[in-house]
């Protein structure tokens, strides 16, 4: 073991890890190294001669904790990292509970279920009970049991509180704590655990069993937790309790990157840390090695409106760096042309790769006009956030029948695996067998493996059917204890049939998902043999606990890695671009209109468009519409307020002839071809400006944009005389790239521009 690694380290960086007694808060700014800070002082901590199983250090995603434990490994031997207690919140509690559960009366095979198994299950459960799904609507019942578990709030805690039940009675659901109380009741049952149970049962496991908290207080006499700011209450308070007893906490976090609230994450978590630790010791991160410093100082002027925070003065070492360029379109169809267009350019001129780009929007929706923009000009592109690769349909086939093995109890798994492939097992069937299991209190796996004493509901024809299901299940599950995860997969694969029916297919789809089960075979061979080399379990069980955990950024696939990136400003946190476009800039989409009439809202908005620029390496630019599309009308858009908060000294407007719009009045004004909406008597005025040739007095009219060629001189109604350079595109969207004599060259979307032949 070396000590070198301290050199790695700035001062600010080498005080947070060497100080590791006792509370400690550790602020760190965008791009300043706190991953690194993180994994230094758990090497530090070895270094001091603590046990690596002393150690419990809590993430948010498997890539960050894979990561850590990585550099950890390069510095000390593997054999004593792996015995660290490193992972997600999930990750670490399911770990617990697969040890305590029992307590709770869950034996430790349980089965996870996620959101796709949760709303499945809650659909059942609402038809089961006569609902009307177009009130009681699967996703909405299954955001507000989320929030309610982690508030810590039970079903049968959830049915004694009449405030809930009158908020669920004006919502015209008055018989959620029903659905609810099913569904908790349901989860049990089949021995599985949602996401949130996963937290959930943990705070009730410490509550209800002290010696079981004490046991791990006592096991743990290190916490570290990254990405404090974005724990929720739930999670708070079980950090809370397993640092009770030796307090040696160490929390790492950015208020200012504080943008989960709609997940239940509370910033006063980190905000007010120095409340539940009065002797704690903070230690602030300001050097941002990510980013140039025109990005570093424009983040900077926009965080400081904020006036809920920790603060800091986070700064760069490195270039200058280019100025913020701020992109105007007509309409958010030339929008995605422009951010297209740039891209393509700036890839051939610069020599870059497609994934140093980036595309950030506020909301999914809007990512359709940049994908047929990229998909024209033949520019690679994935979609980060989409269909996981494990939410693939033939892809849950399989690990249905990977849970019934491991769980016959999970009821989900049984839905999805009994008649696939096919074995002529009607619907009408599987709700006899539901029905039947609900009437006698029993699993619909012991209904299944008694059928034949049920001649009133199955005849022998089923009954056959069923046995043949029951037998394949049976069949698979020898071994399953003792035989690798890869092993059993392939079995699993072969013997129930799926491989044969997806190698059958001819159709480039069918031909595609039976790549796909060769590629999870693949992850699965990965899998077994990581877990080998590492003296882990390598067991199927072990590896679909793996999988059930499993986050966006753990899921990445090979071919998708040199593609631009799509994807909401949520999605980005934690990653970087050297390049990076935020789009949509404007007051009707970014800050989010939902958060007009809240400041605390507001200040969250904010900080997500801190987060959003902090991403990008060399280069941010900005980019808003005057026109889009709502509901099928063309709407006018102002920019966003944020683009006036960003000192303009760090931008640059080159489509407005370098003018920033002023602070004190609508940018819609001064820097577009429209009126400002906020005047009537403005509006007037220009309307009459700019519906008529100045020259003659006439309304200015544009020529057919079929009429066009390169050479023409034309006119614009604001910009004057110009040379159509260039024509690119299909019609309607034709763009025209014209050099007006005034005002330089400008790309225009012809439909709109009504440019006139001269």
């Amino acid at each position: 073991m070396t000590t070198n690694y301290l050199n790695d380290l700035n001062e600010s960086q080498k005080q947070a890890v060497i100080n590791t007694e006792g509370p400690s808060l550790v602020i760190a700014g965008a791009g300043a190294g706190k991953t690194r800070v993180l994994t230094y002082r758990i090497v530090h901590l070895l270094q001091k001669g603590v046990p690596a199983g002393r150690i419990l250090a809590l993430t948010f995603t498997n890539k960050a904790a894979k990561e850590m434990k990585e550099r950890i490994t390069r510095i000390v031997s593997p054999e004593i990292a792996r015995y660290l207690w490193m992972g997600t919140f999930h990750s670490i509690f399911a770990k617990i509970l697969r040890m305590e559960g029992e307590r709770l009366g869950y034996k430790s095979n349980y089965t996870i279920y996620d959101s796709s198994d949760s709303k499945s299950l809650i659909r059942s459960i609402i038809r089961e009970l006569n609902l009307d799904d177009n009130i009681y609507k699967p996703g909405v019942i299954s955001g507000r049991i989320s929030t309610t578990k982690n508030n810590l709030v039970t079903s049968s805690m959830y049915a004694a509180d009449s405030s809930m039940q009158e908020y669920d009675k004006s919502s015209r659901m008055p018989m959620l704590a029903d659905v609810y109380r099913t569904y908790a009741a349901r989860c049990f049952k089949a021995n599985a655990m949602d996401f949130d149970d996963l937290l959930l049962n943990t705070n009730i496991l410490f509550r209800d069993f002290p010696d079981v908290l004490v046991k791990y207080q006592q096991k743990f006499n290190y916490v570290l937790v990254d990405e404090y700011q974005d724990t929720n209450y739930s999670q708070y308070l079980i950090v809370k309790k397993l640092a009770a007893s030796h307090q040696n906490i160490c929390v790492v976090g950015d208020d200012a990157q504080s943008i989960y609230s709609f997940r239940g994450a509370r910033i006063e978590n980190i905000l007010e840390f120095k409340n539940d630790y009065s002797d704690y010791q903070l230690y602030k991160l300001e050097q941002n090695y990510r980013s140039t410093q025109t990005i570093v100082n424009a983040a900077n002027t926009i965080i400081a409106n904020n006036e809920g925070q920790i603060r800091k003065n986070v700064y760069s070492m490195n270039e200058a760096g280019e100025k913020i360029q701020v992109m105007q379109a007509m309409t958010d169809s030339e929008e995605g042309f422009n951010v297209s267009s740039d891209i393509f350019d700036k890839k051939l001129s610069k020599q870059l790769n497609w994934n140093d780009f980036a595309i950030l929007y506020r909301t999914n929706a809007q990512s359709r006009i940049f994908e047929e923009t990229l998909r024209r000009k033949n520019i690679p592109y994935k979609i980060y956030g989409g269909l996981s690769f494990y939410e693939r349909k033939e892809i849950k086939d399989v690990l249905s029948y990977f849970r019934m093995i491991i769980n016959p109890e999970d009821e989900e798994a049984l839905k999805r695996s009994i008649n696939y492939p096919k074995r002529g097992i009607g619907d009408t069937t599987i709700q006899k067998i539901f029905e039947l299991a609900s009437t006698l209190n029993e699993t619909p796996w012991n209904i299944l493996c008694e059928a034949r004493k049920y001649p009133e509901h199955f005849n022998s024809g089923t009954v056959k059917k069923l046995n043949m299901y029951v037998a394949v299940i049976n069949n698979l599950s020898l071994n399953a204890d003792s035989s690798d995860a890869f092993t059993k997969a392939r079995e699993i694969a072969l013997g129930s049939g799926i491989m044969k029916e997806l190698k059958e297919g001819k159709s480039p789809e069918e031909v595609n998902r039976y790549e796909n089960l060769e590629e999870l075979l693949n992850a699965i061979k990965v899998f077994t043999e990581a877990a080998e080399t590492n003296g882990e379990p390598s067991v199927l069980e072990a590896y679909m606990a793996n999988v059930a955990l499993l986050t966006d950024q753990d899921t990445e696939n090979e071919e998708d890695k040199n593609k631009v990136t799509l994807m909401t400003m949520h999605s980005a946190k934690g990653l970087e671009f050297k390049h990076v476009y935020i789009v949509g800039m404007e007051d009707t989409l970014f800050p989010s209109p939902m958060s007009s009439g809240s400041a605390r809202e507001l200040e969250e908005e904010r900080r997500l468009f801190y987060v959003a620029i902090t991403r990008a390496e060399k280069q941010a630019t900005l980019s808003y519409a005057l026109n889009r599309y709502k509901w099928g009308n063309l709407e006018r858009c102002s920019p966003s307020r944020f683009l006036r908060e960003v000192d303009q000294k760090f931008l640059n407007y080159p489509q407005t002839g370098g003018k920033p719009f002023p602070s004190n009045s609508s940018p819609a004004v001064k820097a577009s071809f429209y009126e400002d909406s906020h005047s009537d008597a403005k509006n007037d005025k220009f309307k009459k400006i700019r519906q008529t040739d100045p020259s003659s007095g006439v309304p200015f009219t544009g020529s057919d944009p079929s009429q066009f060629s390169v050479g023409n001189i034309v006119e614009h109604e604001r910009f004057g005389k110009g040379t159509i350079i260039s024509i690119e595109g299909q019609p309607p969207n034709t763009t025209a790239t014209v050099n007006f004599e005034k005002d330089g060259s400008k790309k225009l979307l012809l439909r709109f521009a009504k440019l006139r032949k001269v």
